[in-house]
């Protein structure tokens, strides 16, 4: 079954930086569209970023538009989320997921697979 490991949250101030990486477990990384989602203590989760399995599509949230980039490499079974002009807001737990069909979209429930999230904190 599909795997995803998220790596490179961390803690940085108000208008730094993280690149959040997501490795792929399976071999055909490229028929899945994948996305980034956030969560906060006593929100919903919420979409960040989509792109299509060819990377030739991408998405994002309004609050983030901008600001924040996804990106592939399906070579190498990732898929990147580089974040720039960091805020407070920004600030929570960043999951990678994959969705089947390789479409890109920001709909939860067109996800099958979640990885087990990496912490961003943004100081202010």
């Amino acid at each position: 079954q599909v795997q995803l490991v998220e790596s490179g949250g961390g803690l940085v101030q108000a208008g730094g930086s993280l690149r959040l990486s997501c490795a792929h477990s399976g071999r055909t990384f490229s028929t899945y569209g994948m996305g980034w989602f956030r969560q906060s203590p006593g929100k919903e989760r919420e979409f960040v970023a989509t792109i299509s399995g060819s990377g030739g599509t991408s998405g994002y949230a309004d609050s983030v538009k901008g600001r924040f980039t996804i990106s592939r490499d399906n070579t190498k079974s990732m898929v990147y989320l580089q974040m720039n002009s960091l805020k407070p807001e920004d600030t929570g737990e960043y999951y990678c997921a994959a969705s089947p069909g390789q479409k890109a979209t920001p709909k939860t429930r067109q996800y099958n697979y979640w990885g087990q999230g990496t912490q961003v904190t943004v100081s202010s």
